[in-house]
């Protein structure tokens, strides 16, 4: 058997939302099968199963609220199959009973107990049968309300009395001020209009950019980074874009970001430090190359959800992946594989005009690179001045797994790529 748990779906995420199941008990499952959907702080994720077997018992109902790594689901392995049933024997004497076995969620056994339910005479209407809070609920014997206190109306002063009559005001619903007597103050109280609650409305993306907030404040307490820069001339890279889009229709044409994410990959791949996790108090280098792409949110904030071995795509399969996910992380719709597998982000914010960038990591990565606008600027070729585009990219890096000679040599390799964009 394997516990199924609720995944730690970002370092700034404590807990989720089950919105719903996609399977129920006796189900069987697959490898990177959604079978779940989770309301986050950054909208509704996809959760994944990652081993194959049959869905066991399924231990969450929807709509509640679950803290990271509390068991949602129980699944049986492929190989666990049950065991033959067992040739019927004669009828043994009468032994003492044992308690049935109920298939409840916690929370229906706790009201159960309070209000005198017999689970056992229940049929659940949750996944697999499961009697949940509503099936506790709709059986409990339903109670009287307690009649009015008989002294009520011997504690209420004569100018109250008149004044709630002439208000329309149940006495029976005021509380007694000192001395246990409705006094002309208490109605008056009463009948005033309830003022509305002044708490400031919250916006959207308000929840995901507190998330963001304590995920980044815990990231520059634990983690010692160190920042490099450089400058590339995009000379090459731009012209070998411009004829390869030539050669396409407007919609199959590539955009620099794939550009930027492809040559992060090659570098990734010779200087791979950079590329992996600082997981309890160790360095894991990621033989897989996943890139967390940052990407604005509509409401507010962003998520960096990852696309899967960017090493070993072409340059159309990375431009196919962009138009796939940017617009199903605007609208909250992101598997937990792609909010839990990056190993290295990246971060553009050129197309704003911003020349340099200088971001701090999301643990338990190691490593961010930013990269700026492209801007005119001169520079000096083969001994000639000229005026060639020019981008910063930056490198924030963990100083624990990696030192500035291991992000100066990633930074040089990846200059070299964006001169030889053929190769990419």
């Amino acid at each position: 058997m394997a516990d199924f748990v609720m995944p730690n779906l970002g370092a700034d995420m404590e807990a989720g939302t089950l919105v719903k199941w996609h399977v129920k008990s006796g189900d069987a499952v697959k490898r990177g099968q959604v079978i779940a959907e989770v309301d986050t702080e950054k909208g509704i994720i996809d959760i994944e199963c990652f081993e194959p077997g049959v869905i066991e018992q399924i231990r969450i109902e929807p709509g509640a609220k679950i803290p990271v790594g509390t068991v949602m689901a129980v699944i049986r392995g492929a190989e666990e199959a049950p065991a033959p049933a067992k040739p019927v024997a004669a009828p043994e004497p009468a032994a003492p009973t044992k308690a049935p076995h109920v298939h409840a969620s916690p929370l229906a056994k706790k009201i159960a107990a309070e209000l005198g339910v017999d689970l056992t005479k229940l049929t659940g209407s949750g996944p697999g049968g499961l009697i949940d809070r509503e099936d506790v609920e709709r059986a409990a014997p339903t109670k009287k309300a307690p009649p009015p206190a008989e002294t009520a109306r011997a504690k209420v002063s004569p100018l109250a009395r008149r004044l709630a009559a002439e208000r329309g005001i149940d006495l029976a619903n005021i509380t007694p001020g000192p001395g246990g007597i409705i006094e002309q103050a208490d109605v008056e109280r009463a009948a005033a209009p309830a003022k509305p609650e002044t708490a400031p409305a919250s916006k959207p993306g308000d929840g995901m950019r507190r998330a963001i907030a304590a995920a980044m404040a815990k990231s520059n307490r634990e983690i010692p980074h160190y920042y490099l820069q450089t400058r590339i001339d995009m000379s090459a890279a731009l012209k070998w874009l411009e004829a390869e889009n030539a050669k396409r229709s407007i919609k199959d044409r590539l955009l620099p970001a794939v550009l930027l994410l492809k040559a992060v990959a090659k570098a990734l791949g010779d200087v791979p430090a950079l590329n992996g996790f600082w997981i309890d108090n160790e360095h894991r280098v990621s033989p897989a190359i996943h890139l967390g792409f940052a990407i604005s949110m509509k409401g507010g904030g962003l998520v960096a959800p990852a696309i899967h071995d960017v090493g070993e795509m072409s340059c159309d399969e990375i431009m196919a992946a962009l138009r796939d996910l940017i617009p199903r992380a605007r609208a909250g719709r992101l598997r937990s594989s792609e909010m839990t597998d990056a190993t290295l982000t990246v971060t553009s914010l050129g197309d704003l005009g911003v020349e340099s960038v200088f971001g701090v990591i999301y643990p338990p990565q190691v490593g961010l690179v930013g990269f700026g606008k492209i801007i005119e600027q001169p520079w000096a070729k083969d001994g000639v001045l000229g005026v060639h585009p020019i981008m910063t990219a930056s490198l924030a890096a963990d100083h624990r797994a990696t030192d500035g000679h291991t992000g100066a040599q990633f930074l040089d390799v990846l200059n070299q790529h964006f001169q030889t964009p053929e190769t990419l």
